[in-house]
């Protein structure tokens, strides 16, 4: 209970209930006032700006220009929300009815800052008919070092490509029509018109972003009006994609390894080389900070020369990798390479068919000579056809993809020649075909019915056994080459 509180009677000394508007003598009451809040403590305040902002991964695209169709454009592609444990690199598989230029696999690059680095996606419409087309994205976060931690999310962005004769504004009706769930918004006014019946020169700058529509109407003694619209922008929702249920880890993790075939009454050698990475880089072998995951020499009557004529050879020669349409190679060397006896070009992806025969290099022939012996979903098989040949073979296979019983388009190796292998769970695996057992490889584990009866077959998780291998820093797939590769 409180004394009268109006300030206009000071002295008035009755007493006032809880709640009323006035006291005993009609003087008004003001407002309670509610009791201040005490002081927030250092814990709630941190707490406060340490609670996480919920962000959700979206895909941005921007720099898209409708009009140009019929042309080649370059959009380009951001990472955003993106969770922070995600791999440093996450590859991404494009696949579309447009003409992509660059093949169909690009890595995004995560920064020291936490942001992504941009990539441009580079397509064309030339020759296609009018119309919306889709745009399938994958995006795979896999880490080396950790399998369980693998994620992967989807989108399909809409590529509008409009009539040669279609309006600004047609096209504007028809991308808000296809991309229903975007923002769009303009600077000032969606739409901003000037009109200058009464003549004279007029000063005009106009700004229409995402997807607006700027127009000036003048009369036709104003003279020309020049004018320049913007790109379109949007962002596309990234949806992750549920993984197979966990199975027990693989007792030998490793993303490049060999198998060694060795006669038990000679000491010759032969080197079947394993890898399972998103992008194998084909290269020069080098004694120290090899810029390739499979090295190559050239091979003489005497074995290998790590000089002389290996030299032809580029540090970073070619990549194979896994596209959507299967296996494709690329020439990003200086000395270039020859497929089937023609040069496809520099950064010109080339898909891999059986018998095709690739050489390293375009100037000099039989430094390097491959022949494609196999072809599956999910791996090739590539053999030495110079002096090499007696040396080395080497299997590719995408990381953790399981082969089906038999994939339509696969062109199998015979069973006697080379087992079916995959990697899967961070490790290499063999599967039998007749009875579909899996068996995993490690150290020390027999593998029977991959050589003759007179041949021995040890496993080790390294590509290149016969020399020393040191790694730069942890989680870095590629390794500095501490001795020279050994004759074979």
């Amino acid at each position: 209970m409180n004394r009268c509180r109006n300030p206009e009677h000071p002295h008035c000394t009755v007493w006032v209930l809880p709640g009323d508007t006035v006291c005993a003598h009609g003087h008004a009451q003001p407002q309670a006032v509610a009791p201040a809040a005490p002081p927030a403590s250092i814990d709630t305040i941190t707490a406060a700006h340490a609670a996480p902002v919920l962000q959700r991964p979206q895909l941005h695209i921007s720099g898209f220009d409708p009009r140009t169709a019929g042309g080649r454009q370059a959009i380009r592609l951001e990472l955003r929300g993106m969770p922070m444990d995600c791999a440093p690199e996450v590859r991404m598989l494009v696949r579309s009815a447009l003409r992509l230029r660059g093949g169909e696999s690009y890595i995004f690059q995560r920064t020291s800052r936490g942001d992504w680095r941009p990539l441009f996606l580079e397509f064309s419409s030339r020759g296609l008919e009018h119309g919306q087309y889709r745009i399938e994205v994958e995006l795979h976060s896999r880490h080396p070092q950790a399998p369980d931690a693998a994620r992967t999310w989807t989108c399909s962005p809409v590529i509008l490509v409009p009539r040669q004769d279609a309006s600004l504004g047609e096209i504007h009706q028809a991308f808000l029509a296809t991309h229903k769930n975007v923002r769009v918004t303009a600077d000032d006014a969606g739409i901003a018109r000037v009109h200058a019946p009464g003549g004279g020169r007029v000063d005009i700058d106009v700004t229409a972003r995402n997807a607006s529509i700027a127009q000036v109407k003048l009369d036709p003694e104003n003279g020309k009006v020049d004018l320049g619209f913007s790109t379109i922008a949007w962002d596309e929702d990234l949806i992750e994609i549920d993984l197979p249920a966990e199975r027990d880890p693989h007792p030998c993790p490793a993303s490049s390894a060999c198998l060694l075939l060795a006669d038990a009454d000679s000491a010759t050698q032969r080197h079947v080389r394993l890898f399972a990475l998103d992008e194998c880089v084909l290269g020069r072998f080098e004694a120290t900070e090899p810029e390739a995951d499979l090295l190559l020499s050239y091979h003489s009557d005497a074995g290998a020369e790590p000089g002389g004529l290996t030299r032809r050879i580029s540090g970073r020669h070619a990549v194979i990798r896994r596209g959507r349409g299967g296996f494709e190679i690329e020439d990003v060397s200086r000395f270039g390479l020859l497929v089937d006896g023609v040069w496809p070009g520099k950064h010109t992806p080339v898909p891999l068919r059986l018998g095709m025969r690739i050489e390293l290099t375009a100037s000099i022939k039989g430094i390097v000579s491959l022949e494609v012996t196999a072809v599956l979903a999910h791996a090739v098989v590539l053999h030495r056809t110079d002096g090499g040949a007696r040396a080395e073979c080497y299997v590719l296979m995408a990381p953790d993809v399981v082969p089906a019983a038999a994939a339509p388009g696969d062109c199998l190796p015979p069973a006697e020649a080379m087992p079916l292998l995959f990697h899967r769970d961070g490790g290499f695996w063999r599967l039998d075909q007749a009875s579909g057992t899996e068996m995993p490889f490690a150290p020390g584990l027999a593998v029977a019915g991959l050589a003759g009866p007179h041949q021995r077959v040890h496993f080790t998780a390294v590509a290149y056994p016969e020399a020393h291998i040191s790694r730069r820093s942890p989680g870095d797939r590629r390794g500095h080459v501490a001795a020279s590769l050994y004759n074979t």
